[in-house]
């Protein structure tokens, strides 16, 4: 009897365990299948990257080839001059050591986050010597010199030219259908004294309007120009290398094509295709372009070369210019990567990125 109740409370103990198994499986597949619901075109490439599957076909995207208009408000402020480099007037700051590129991010050990919040803190210690933290690379110093007093308006000054913000075109090279996060550029954005990444604090997407393009030439790259609106359409979550990324509004976006496929890398081929872009308000256009020099290993923004070959396109750019990064590239009715750069001394040829290097750096909160 004895040894009968204790086989009783044993099987009752397994029914116990395997209800909790069945209530903990039921919670996760109702979780999964939550989250699936903005991230479902992302599953066979999130798959893809955790070597359950290389087959990329099942993912769709919105194809880009419009312009957007970005404002990246940096972490810090980026030093981009000084007010002299020599002899007894020099620049305070360059000469205890700060370098363009540099990026203040304290003062005095106080956070700095706006040039307001520079001045602010120099002006209130007149003739005292500052203690200034950068950021130069992956590596954080301090600087610490006394500011220069100017006669001219009875103030202290540091010799330091900053700025906070950094502003600029791009194009669209896809949206996700269900979430309307974005990715775009090909590239990164990067502080012109530097080369460096900006880094981002906060991104804001505005409309823009093209009107007008510089014509590229051997030795100059030609630019959009466009004018931005007052209409913010998203936000920038990256800045990074392979391009930048955030959140757009699908209601102030009208893709060319709609939805498309995108190519695993393998399958692209030498030859024909065609990029979207957009040069004035006519809205995204398409031109073609040839394929050539693909790199499989590459993991940078230079994966092949692109040739424009549209007498349209060559008429009115002289080929690739600046603003037309991120313009959308298909081949035999798939996404295949956007255009990133522009030779210089051929303004007809430059680089494309491969779709999957983009969609590597992409936020895995975007996907």
């Amino acid at each position: 009897m004895k040894k009968s109740k204790i086989f009783i409370r044993f099987l009752i103990m397994i029914m116990m365990l395997f209800a909790f198994s069945i209530s903990s499986s039921a919670r996760v597949y109702s979780n999964t299948q939550s989250n699936g619901k903005n991230k479902g075109v992302f599953d066979e490439f999130v798959s893809s990257i955790e070597g359950k599957s290389k087959d990329l076909s099942k993912i769709e995207l919105y194809v880009g080839g419009m312009p957007f208009g970005v404002k990246i408000i940096s972490k810090g402020l980026t030093v981009v001059g000084f007010s002299s480099t020599e002899g007894d007037n020099a620049s305070p700051a360059f000469k205890a050591g700060m370098r363009n590129g540099d990026i203040i991010i304290k003062v005095n050990g106080s956070e700095i986050k706006s040039i307001n919040d520079f001045a602010s803190i120099i002006s209130s210690k007149p003739g005292e010597i500052v203690t200034v933290t950068v950021l130069r690379g992956k590596n954080e110093l301090d600087f610490s010199f006394k500011p220069m007093y100017s006669s001219d308006d009875g103030s202290y000054k540091t010799g330091i030219f900053v700025k906070d913000s950094t502003s600029g075109i791009g194009t669209v090279t896809f949206i996700n259908p269900v979430t309307g996060a974005f990715g775009g550029l090909g590239h990164g954005i990067c502080d012109s004294s530097s080369g460096r990444l900006v880094s981002l604090s906060k991104g804001i997407i505005m409309d823009v309007s093209i009107n007008g393009v510089v014509k590229g030439k051997v030795g100059d790259a030609g630019e959009l120009r466009g004018s931005f609106n007052a209409k913010k359409i998203g936000s920038l979550s990256r800045n990074s290398s392979n391009g930048v990324f955030g959140v757009i509004s699908l209601g102030s976006i009208c893709s060319p094509e709609g939805k498309m496929h995108i190519c695993p890398k393998e399958e692209i081929k030498s030859g024909e295709a065609y990029i979207w872009c957009t040069l004035d308000e006519s809205g995204p256009q398409k031109y073609s372009v040839s394929i050539s020099d693909i790199d499989l290993t590459s993991s940078s923004v230079k994966n092949f070369r692109v040739k424009v070959t549209d007498p349209r396109l060559l008429l009115k750019t002289g080929g690739i210019v600046q603003g037309m990064s991120g313009s959308p590239i298909i081949q035999n009715g798939r996404i295949i990567g956007a255009v990133t750069h522009v030779l210089i001394n051929d303004p007809t040829q430059g680089y494309g990125i491969f779709i999957e290097n983009m969609l590597s750096s992409m936020p895995e909160m975007l996907k």
